[in-house]
């Protein structure tokens, strides 16, 4: 539940949700979309790595309280539901661009909250070997390898 009080403090499953394109038609579907969200992520820091679980834990009575609106009296979403929503959702073409820009959107929530009063940026890169012809590998004479080279910058909080 403290993980769901600072989600809520900074509203980070809602900005995902408002980002995100609902592509059901129908009325009858039980959950929003964060709903969802809250409990795909919420279920993965307990510890649950798919929603293979997600059929025991929509009784559970906190994921219930995590997810929200009708999942508090009726249960949360089941397996199936889950499946649905990580795979047909989420893989929708209008979402697909939405998390590139989430990152930075998650860091400026936290900061309008509190105010860095400077920011240390820590530029650096990382080998990343690559076997066959991967889009954007390339010879590196350093490492001596074909590698995908991206370049990472993190503030002194690690964002």
């Amino acid at each position: 539940m403290l993980h769901r009080e600072l989600d809520d403090a900074l509203g980070l499953t809602d900005m995902v949700a408002e980002m995100l394109i609902d592509p059901r038609t129908g009325r009858n579907g039980q959950h929003q979309l964060g709903g969802f969200l809250r409990q795909s992520v919420f279920s993965r820091l307990a510890g649950y790595e798919d929603v293979n679980d997600a059929q025991r834990l929509r009784l559970d009575p906190v994921i219930r309280q995590i997810v929200g609106g009708k999942a508090v009296k009726r249960g949360a979403p089941s397996a199936s539901a889950m499946a649905r929503s990580e795979t047909e959702m989420l893989t929708h073409a209008k979402n697909l661009d939405a998390p590139v820009d989430l990152p930075g959107r998650w860091i400026d929530a936290v900061h309008d909250k509190q105010p860095p009063k400077f920011i240390t940026l820590d530029m650096d890169s990382s080998e990343c070997p690559v076997h066959g012809d991967q889009e954007g590998a390339m010879w590196n004479g350093h490492f001596q390898s074909k590698c995908l080279h991206p370049l990472f910058v993190f503030n002194q909080y690690g964002d």
